[in-house]
Parts: structure tokens; C-alpha cells; sequence
């Protein structure tokens, strides 16, 4: 029902000044070089070799990375490096994940509710602050003024 309201009701003109804007990013957006725009406007090649590239380097961080695991292990088997202090963070760590286990099991579900919406927010008021601290640092002194 509203959705056929709306739908009858006649289109409208944008401002003069907001068309002009817009078409003028339009055109900005345009003029922009390729390696600049998104990366469905690159060119298939550029597009190919980045791809190879990403997928070269994802490669050769999965082989030093399993480089790194042999040798931090072979320096434990050989006795130069005591792995004694990864035990006590995995007994640490476990202890941690009972704690909260056991609170999960019993808190009442208003507690858990009540918690939520205080992160919630609490998250909100620290997106608040960033965006504030953001105009205030960044864009006045990207504007000049």
C-alpha cells in the first residue's frame, strides 16, 4: 500500500547546485587514471598480474611461515630455545576459556542481555568520538581552515 503511494507520487528535480555536483564528481571520477579506480575498470592484464602477484606472495608466506615453524622447533629439539613459557600460556589460556565458560553457565540471560547492550554502547560512543575526532583533526586540516 505505501509502496504504490510513493510509487504514484511524481518525481521531483534536484537542486541545481546538488546536479552540478554530482555530475562534476562524475566527471573527476572519469578523468581519474586507471590504477586509480576500482578494480573492475583495470585492464585484463593489469587485473592478471596483480591476481599472480597476490597469489605469489600468499605462497610465499605459507612457505616461510612453515620455514619459521621447523626452525623455532629444531631450535627447541636442540636446546637453544626452552618452549617451557608456551605450556604456561596454553594452561593460562585454557584456564581463561573455563572462567568464561563458567560464568556463561551462570550468569542470568538479563545479565548477559544488559551486557550486550552496554558494549553495544559502548562501541557507538567510541564510533562517535572517532568520527568527531576525525572531522575535527583531519578534515579541517585537509581544508584549510
Amino acid at each position: 500500500m505505501v509502496t504504490r503511494a510513493l510509487r504514484d507520487l511524481p518525481l521531483r528535480r534536484a537542486p541545481a547546485t546538488l546536479e552540478a555536483r554530482v555530475f562534476g564528481e562524475l566527471e573527476r571520477r572519469a578523468a581519474l587514471p586507471w590504477w586509480r579506480r576500482s578494480f573492475g575498470h583495470w585492464p585484463l592484464a593489469a587485473r592478471v598480474v596483480f591476481v599472480v602477484i597476490c597469489a605469489g606472495l600468499i605462497r610465499l608466506a605459507f612457505l616461510e611461515g612453515a620455514v619459521a615453524v621447523a626452525g623455532v622447533h629444531s631450535l627447541h629439539e636442540s636446546g637453544v630455545l626452552p618452549l617451557s613459557w608456551v605450556r604456561d600460556v596454553g594452561v593460562l589460556a585454557a584456564a581463561a576459556g573455563n572462567l568464561v565458560a563458567l560464568l556463561a553457565r551462570t550468569a542470568p540471560p538479563p545479565w548477559v542481555y544488559e551486557g550486550i547492550a552496554v558494549c553495544a554502547v559502548l562501541y557507538a560512543v567510541l564510533f562517535g568520538l572517532g568520527a568527531v575526532v576525525y572531522r575535527t583533526l583531519f578534515l579541517q586540516t585537509h581544508n584549510g581552515r
